[in-house]
């Protein structure tokens, strides 16, 4: 499974905006943070701000801020705003039991919930707050990497 691109910016534009909290940054000044167009940013911001993560002013002083704090804000609540249900296939929700004709009796669909839900609740320990820089604290994520 792989994270869609705009998942993945969305999760660096907000933790830009976890770090500048007390601020309001301009679509181009995450663009030039983050080496996205400016045009890709704007549809990446229109859900997160429909998910009540991301307010935005209008105008020549105008932008976006982060509208919760960042430990109220989880890496799941992020890919949800941007991907929906965080389900590896379709007949993981709950609701698509007329997706499929084999859901009922599909030999594989239990493990598929399962590790859906693994994903999900790890996703949700996650906080904002765990991403942003932390002047000289390593990152937690970088050392469990190597």
């Amino acid at each position: 499974m792989k994270l869609s691109a705009r998942a993945r910016y969305a999760a660096r534009i907000m933790v830009i905006l976890a770090e500048h909290r007390d601020a309001i940054v301009n679509t181009t000044g995450l663009s030039e943070q983050t080496g996205v167009s400016v045009q890709f940013i704007e549809q990446i911001i229109r859900p997160l701000k429909q998910a009540g993560l991301v307010a935005s002013t209008r105008g020549v002083a105008g932008g976006h801020a982060i509208a919760r704090p960042p430990a109220d804000i989880s890496l799941g609540d992020i890919v949800r705003a941007i991907e929906g249900d965080i389900d590896l296939t379709q007949c993981c929700n709950d609701g698509s039991a007329d997706q499929c004709p084999r859901n009922a009796d599909c030999p594989t669909r239990p493990a598929w919930r399962h590790v859906s839900a693994i994903l999900e609740r790890e996703l949700d320990a996650i906080r904002l707050a765990d991403l942003v820089p932390q002047r000289g604290k390593p990152n937690p994520f970088l050392q469990a990497a190597l």
